[in-house]
């Protein structure tokens, strides 16, 4: 049922023990967030226990006053940039919302002052919590000023969070970030989100779900939509996710410890709420472990899905198809390779592929098209399994190399970079191989 600040906070605290809720939320409290007071209550959707989340600011929980009418929420205050999304669907309607509209801005005049990206650094770097969750806090809300600037074609330095930049919200937003850091797992993986549908009032008029700056948070991301019941995805709740996921997948082969359900106000037919597991790889799963990249156990990986471009050549020179290749890989494809092939009448030709993120696709359409002779181009978009990649350097008595590194599906290996191992060698007088008995 989507992903909302409140719910992803209710969710993580169901992974720790009794003693842990308990001091996480007197740290909470008294990290330093004006006028917040964060509380937890049992709740049951759909016959499921689980934990809600209630964030009050000067003894008011915000959504509580909302208008709603036919699963479009009315918020005269703000556009787009609200944080609990199942507080605000549903089909439930409030009179007198001027009159409430007028006092909530006067009560919140005070929460205001901090809703630019410099007033939630200030107050964020004030807050009594752990370094780590203080750079996690301010990075998500940079993710939310990126999306905000880019939504209402203003620099970061002109944006105003409004509703995110509420206290509600940092309390939301840090507290996750308190909370990812305690359970500190060494991969975070998530299911393709659930955006919602219909639309979302604000005052420039009715916007659809996902709100702009949700939408544009959620790119490269997998969604989904789910017509009726209003917005699922809030700004915030895409931010930390975009932020904390490694990977969006189906659920891997695990060894699951503790499941955390984290419930949303409203109730609905199904339920409510977001499902949080931790756990650990299966070990007796081709030999992989924890530190491998468990995200291609198994399945599909919606997000690892490429474009292959192709077309045959038989009247291009070696040098100008070295060139096409060079100049692709310069534009950010993933890898271009040519083919000796034999083409119609006996011809000697190539078939030349191109591999390139489906995102990049436009931009390298037409670079295939001018640096090579081809009239046609073919598309297939297919699947990639990777093993988890990294880099780092040795020191040898020649000077430091780089490594590569990979590992997964039970699968670990490395190789020296080929151009730090022709660097020694061209400096020393060796030969490639005396070098990689070196490095070795």
């Amino acid at each position: 049922m989507g992903a909302a600040g409140d719910m992803l906070m209710a969710g993580l605290l169901e992974l720790l023990d009794d003693n842990g809720r308990v001091d996480f939320l007197k740290r909470l409290n008294d990290a330093g967030i004006p006028g917040v007071d964060v509380r937890v209550e049992p709740a049951v959707k759909c016959g499921i226990a689980g934990t809600r989340v209630s964030v009050s600011v000067d003894g008011r929980v915000e959504g509580d006053e909302q208008s709603h009418d036919n699963n479009v929420r009315h918020d005269d205050r703000h556009a787009g940039n609200h944080h609990r999304d199942n507080e605000h669907t549903g089909n439930h309607h409030h009179s007198n919302n001027n009159h409430r509209h007028n006092d909530e801005h006067h009560n919140n005049h005070a929460a205001h002052r901090h809703n630019d990206y410099g007033g939630i650094e200030r107050l964020v770097n004030s807050l009594r919590v752990g370094d780590n969750a203080k750079k996690n806090a301010l990075d998500v809300y940079k993710l939310l000023a990126d999306a905000e600037s880019y939504v209402h074609g203003k620099p970061v330095d002109r944006i105003h969070f409004h509703e995110v930049g509420d206290m509600d919200a940092v309390a939301d937003i840090v507290g996750v970030c308190v909370l990812i850091d305690e359970l500190s797992p060494s991969l975070i993986l998530a299911s393709p989100i659930n955006v919602g549908g219909g639309g979302v009032r604000c005052a420039h008029g009715v916007m659809p779900v996902p709100s702009p700056a949700a939408a544009c948070l959620l790119r490269n991301i997998p969604i989904y939509g789910d017509d009726g019941r209003g917005e699922l995805c809030t700004p915030t709740g895409a931010a930390l996710l975009k932020y904390f996921v490694n990977k969006f997948c189906a659920l891997p082969t695990m060894s699951v410890d503790k499941i955390g359900y984290g419930m949303g106000k409203k109730d609905f037919e199904r339920a409510n709420c977001l499902r949080v597991y931790i756990g650990s790889a299966d070990n007796s799963i081709n030999g992989v472990n924890d530190s491998d990249d468990i995200n291609n156990i198994n399945g599909i990986n919606p997000n690892d899905r490429i474009a292959e471009l192709v077309c045959a050549l038989d009247d291009m020179t070696p040098e100008a198809v070295a060139f096409a290749q060079e100049t692709l890989l310069s534009a950010g494809a993933l890898d271009v390779c040519a083919t000796p092939t034999v083409m119609k009448k006996g011809r000697a030709g190539i078939v030349f592929t191109c591999l390139c993120r489906i995102d990049d696709r436009d931009t390298i359409l037409p670079l295939m098209f001018k640096h090579t002779s081809t009239l046609g181009i073919r598309e297939y978009i297919v699947n990639r399994y990777t093993l988890c990649r990294e880099r780092y350097a040795i020191q040898t008595k020649y000077g430091a190399a780089r490594v590569k590194s990979a590992s997964g599906f039970g699968v670990k290996k490395s190789k020296p970079e080929y151009d730090d191992v022709a660097a020694i060698a061209r400096e020393h007088g060796m030969s490639l191989g005396d070098v990689l008995k070196e490095i070795k």
